[in-house]
C-alpha cells in the first residue's frame, strides 16, 4: 500500500514531517520500529540498535535534528544489512548515499551531511520517540515511499490494512469512471456538476 492511502485510511493519523525524504530515488521501507534516540553528533546508539534489531525492523532514530553530522553511513549500512534490517528513517542527516544506494538499504532522512560523530554518548533504544511530529513507538509500522512517510499505530494495523484495501477499490471506480468521460465533481458529488 502506498503511503497517502495508508495515512487517509489511518484517519489522517501518522504522516511524518515531510522534511524527512527518501535518501535516494526509489527508495522504500516497510517494517516494525525499533526506536532509537541519540546524543546531537553521536551515533553510538545507532551501533547498538543495529546489534539488538530483529530482521525485517526499520530503525526509527531521532538525533535532535543534528543536520551538521552523518549519523549513518556504509559501514552501518552493511552492518544493518548482514542482520537482515529493512531500513533507516532518521531525523537527521546521513553520508555515503551513493554507496547505499547501490547497495540497495532504504534510507528516509532530513538531509546528508559529511561531518563525522562521535561515538561516546548513551540514548535509549525501544523507547517512544518524538519523530517528525509523530509519537513513534517500538512495533508501531513505518512505510515509506516516494511520497513519504507514515507511521501506523501497532494495535491498528489490521483496522487501517482493510481500510486501505476498501479506499483503493473505491479509487478504482473512480478511475474507472474518470476513464468513461465522467467528472470528477459528478464522481464525487461535489455539486456543479453537469
Amino acid at each position: 500500500m502506498d503511503t497517502a492511502t495508508l495515512y487517509e485510511a489511518a484517519e489522517q493519523k501518522g504522516m511524518v514531517d515531510p522534511g524527512i525524504r527518501p535518501a535516494w530515488r526509489g527508495a522504500r521501507v516497510c517494517g516494525p520500529a525499533l526506536t532509537v534516540k541519540c546524543s546531537p553528533r553521536d551515533n553510538l546508539m545507532l551501533h547498538r540498535a543495529v546489534t539488538v534489531a530483529e530482521p525485517g525492523d526499520v530503525i526509527v532514530a531521532s538525533v535532535e535534528n543534528e543536520l551538521r553530522a552523518g549519523a549513518w553511513g556504509e559501514i552501518l549500512t552493511v552492518a544493518a544489512q548482514m542482520r537482515g534490517i529493512a531500513g533507516l528513517v532518521i531525523d537527521g542527516a546521513v553520508r555515503d548515499i551513493e554507496a547505499i544506494e547501490g547497495l540497495g538499504f532504504p534510507i528516509f532522512s532530513r538531509g546528508l551531511a559529511i561531518g563525522a560523530c562521535t561515538k561516546k554518548e548513551t540514548g535509549t533504544i525501544n523507547c517512544p520517540i518524538d519523530f517528525g511530529g509523530v509519537c513513534v513507538r517500538p512495533g508501531d509500522l513505518v512505510v515509506g515511499d516516494t511520497d513519504g512517510l507514515v507511521v501506523i499505530d501497532r494495535d491498528c494495523v489490521e483496522a487501517v490494512y482493510a481500510a486501505a484495501a476498501q479506499r483503493r477499490e473505491k479509487e478504482r471506480i473512480l478511475i474507472e469512471g474518470l476513464r468513461d468521460g465522467k467528472t470528477t465533481l459528478a464522481l464525487l458529488g461535489l455539486g456543479g456538476a453537469e
